[in-house]
């Protein structure tokens, strides 16, 4: 089969197309032949062995797929790794049957990051009706659905962050109720700014450096922010327990890894998100759908912030 391979750590540049067996199914898992891969930040961590799970050689990157199963299922699936390729395997409970009415690429667009903002918000910030929410990277794939998210579960101001003016208009088409620019110089004073002078109740980071001490200290008495990545890949400045304690504020990680074997944050959020696209109630922003053997320019393009909503690798091309 036709798949994308590193064989050393570093940049777009080692992925490589390249002729492999098929992988084969352990008990428990399901082959897939793929239609369409999941192309997300996190991967590009991996490639350069710089993610929160360390990568190992030879590696074909890819942590999830929509295809079909040998019986004929269309599923779209969680995978630990192998996932640019023409089949992949997966573990059946990491498998969800797609409606009709949801799209490969709206399925992938949920399956990390539907699951990551239902998580961000539920789980980890534990959201209250009438709060403000932050959204960084709003109009990403994880930011995009969690400006909907929130406004969704009760949030009473949502504030998106992104790059361009073009990004922040589609961030208020979303429902964000502001939008501001994302670097980290005056941020906090323009969240500030954006909810009526007021700090605010949740951020949700994936940035990193500078854009997390700003959204920390324009957090408000018991306000919480999320960390969720490291796009700008500079560690913030250290956070001191007396710092927290004299603002009493909260700093939150999360890791999706630790929703999987819990299916009251896996399999019942994914019917949800599920459910919601099929109706028309949530909208999944797809991206470009690059050929696999550019699955180099789809990093190069993620990395330079060049890209809008979902993007998907296209194994047949």
């Amino acid at each position: 089969m036709r798949a994308v391979q590193i064989t050393e750590f570093g940049g777009p540049e080692v992925l490589r197309l390249v002729e492999l067996p098929d992988p084969v199914a352990k008990p428990g898992q399901l082959l897939i032949e793929v239609d369409a891969v999941g192309v997300n930040y996190a991967d590009t961590h991996s490639v350069e062995d710089s993610y929160l799970s360390r990568s190992t050689l030879p590696l074909v990157p890819g942590g999830e797929v929509a295809g079909r199963t040998a019986d004929g299922r269309r599923v779209v699936a969680l995978t630990a790794s192998g996932g640019y390729a023409e089949r992949a395997v997966a573990w059946a409970n990491m498998a969800h049957e797609l409606p009709d009415e949801v799209s490969d690429g709206a399925a992938l667009a949920l399956v990390v990051q539907g699951l990551t903002a239902w998580n961000l918000l539920r789980t980890s910030a534990r959201l209250a009706p009438g709060e403000t929410v932050v959204v960084h990277a709003a109009a990403g794939g994880t930011g995009s659905l969690a400006v909907q998210l929130a406004k969704r579960f009760g949030a009473g101001r949502v504030i998106a962050t992104a790059s361009t003016e073009e990004k922040r208009r589609l961030a208020l088409e979303l429902g964000a109720d502001a939008a501001v620019a994302a670097d980290g110089e005056g941020l906090k004073e323009r969240l500030l700014e954006a909810n009526g002078g007021h700090r605010v109740d949740v951020v949700l980071e994936m940035t990193g450096g500078p854009v997390f001490d700003a959204s920390l200290a324009a957090l408000a008495p018991f306000g919480r922010l999320v960390a969720y990545g490291m796009a700008s890949r500079t560690a913030p400045e250290p956070v001191a327990a007396a710092s927290l304690m004299a603002h009493s504020r909260a700093v939150v990680g999360f890791w999706l890894m630790h929703v999987v074997g819990r299916p009251e944050l896996h399999a019942k959020p994914m019917a949800e998100l599920l459910e919601l696209v099929a109706r028309g109630e949530l909208r999944t922003l797809t991206g470009e759908a690059y050929p696999m053997s550019e699955a180099a320019r789809a990093h190069q393009d993620l990395r330079a912030r060049r890209t809008t909503g979902k993007l998907v690798l296209d194994p047949r091309r």
